[in-house]
């Protein structure tokens, strides 16, 4: 991945449409869940990305018949709820934090045995919030350093998983979708409070599929499940964080007008929605539906004057991925945006923060570092730069709308935006047109 790429700017607008790729965190679960039923399933939209291919070739590993046909639709034929198998060799979770927390979860019921390794970056992040409810369940998972780094091994539990009730210390999609699935196998209620409402891509989908989960103030409780009746097609929305980047382009850039189809906009993603609005952009929902239990809509985005903000850990859950293209919107924006309650983003593919505050300053210097945020003064001064993408494919992406927007960038390992959107670059520059 150590491609340069030159972004030059844009001085006349982006104008046109974008077919959004298929959202990510729907993608992965959609593998998944399709790979326990015991009929078939069309996956149309799936987004072939790194991360998600890594979903496609681990459910194969586990037993799942996975053919992608020539339009980029996946027909999944599953072996049932208790017919995954023993991997043959190790199961590669590449870049992928959402698949390796998720298949802990799966496998920790399983009696077999499984190991999991990733790339350089999965390996230096910490499994230990999601391995350490998964023991308190009866799970038996070994690791490096506590159990908390990669290579992780699941071995197979000696009873079965019983359910636990969770007050999980910070809201993870990540965290309680793994809590989830190992609850389909436990004896008992398994329960998961959160201190804020996480996305729910994995309740909305296990109920598409006939498992009942009960949702009452901030908790999720479902129990185990007998078997899952799959629906015949899932059509996965568009990535609303891969349409985050052009939501900030088409605002930020004068003379824009850019309509985006297909998002899927579950009020537990649309974060980035209310901020954007709550500066001032001008954004419009338009032929809202729904398909497989996630609204969708197209979003028609004009260029506008936005305005600071601030904005914290309430909201985080719900724009958590978006920080590092806010931050490029707030840099554009008048006056100043205050960012508190984002130390997750301190293990992410990289400490996102950290790279915020190093990459884009080499932009336009306006940017302060706290703890757990940024204190970011808009209006900046740009001028054309060299920046590290870290290998990390959303700060790769937000220095592309950056230097788009502002006197241009050359952005150091720029392929790693594979990992979510291939047709990230080839879309920026059919938009300059």
């Amino acid at each position: 991945m150590s491609e340069k790429k030159q972004i030059f700017p844009v001085r006349h607008g982006l104008q046109g449409e974008v077919n959004i790729p298929g959202d990510k965190s729907v993608s992965h679960r959609s593998v998944i869940l399709s790979a326990l039923a015991d009929t078939p399933v069309r996956i149309t939209n799936f987004l072939q990305a790194q991360d998600c291919l890594s979903t496609v070739s681990c459910m194969k590993q586990l037993g799942a018949e996975i053919d992608i046909q020539a339009d980029g639709m996946l027909l999944v034929t599953g072996n049932g709820l208790h017919g995954l198998q023993e991997p043959a060799g190790i199961l590669d979770a590449g870049d992928s934090g959402t698949l390796l927390r998720l298949l802990l979860g799966l496998l920790a019921p399983q009696p077999f045995l499984a190991t999991f390794t990733g790339d350089a970056s999965l390996s230096r992040r910490p499994m230990g919030r999601v391995i350490e409810p998964l023991t308190q369940m009866g799970a038996h998972i070994v690791g490096r350093d506590g159990n908390r780094l990669l290579p992780i091994t699941v071995l197979p539990a000696l009873q079965p998983l019983t359910g636990i009730t969770y007050q999980m210390p910070v809201a993870s999609a990540q965290v309680k979708s793994a809590l989830l699935l190992a609850g389909m196998y436990a004896k008992g209620e398994t329960t998961i409070l959160e201190p804020y409402t996480s996305r729910d891509h994995t309740e909305r989908m296990l109920e598409a599929f006939g498992v009942p989960v009960r949702k009452s103030g901030g908790g999720v409780m479902m129990q185990p499940a007998e078997k899952l009746c799959a629906p015949e097609v899932i059509d996965v929305p568009g990535d609303i964080s891969s349409a985050a980047y052009w939501m900030v382009a088409a605002s930020v850039i004068d003379g824009s007008d850019v309509l985006l189809k297909k998002v899927g906009v579950n009020p537990t993603r649309t974060g980035i929605l209310d901020v954007l609005r709550a500066m001032g952009a001008d954004i419009q929902c338009m032929n809202e539906r729904v398909s497989g239990g996630e609204p969708m809509a197209d979003i028609r985005v004009r260029s506008a004057k936005l305005h600071g903000v601030s904005f914290g850990a309430e909201i985080m859950p719900r724009l958590i991925d978006e920080i590092p293209i806010l931050a490029v919107a707030a840099m554009f924006a008048s006056g100043e945006t205050t960012i508190t309650g984002a130390g997750e983003l301190r293990v992410k593919e990289t400490d996102r923060l950290q790279a915020i505050i190093d990459q884009y300053t080499k932009l336009a210097p306006c940017i302060e570092g706290q703890a757990d945020g940024l204190v970011i003064h808009g209006s900046a001064v740009f001028s054309e730069a060299s920046c590290f993408s870290y290998d990390d494919h959303r700060i790769a992406m937000s220095l592309a709308i950056a230097g788009a927007a502002g006197q241009g960038v050359t952005i150091e390992n720029a392929a790693c935006v594979n990992i979510s959107y291939p047709e990230f670059y080839t879309t920026l520059h059919s938009l300059m047109k």
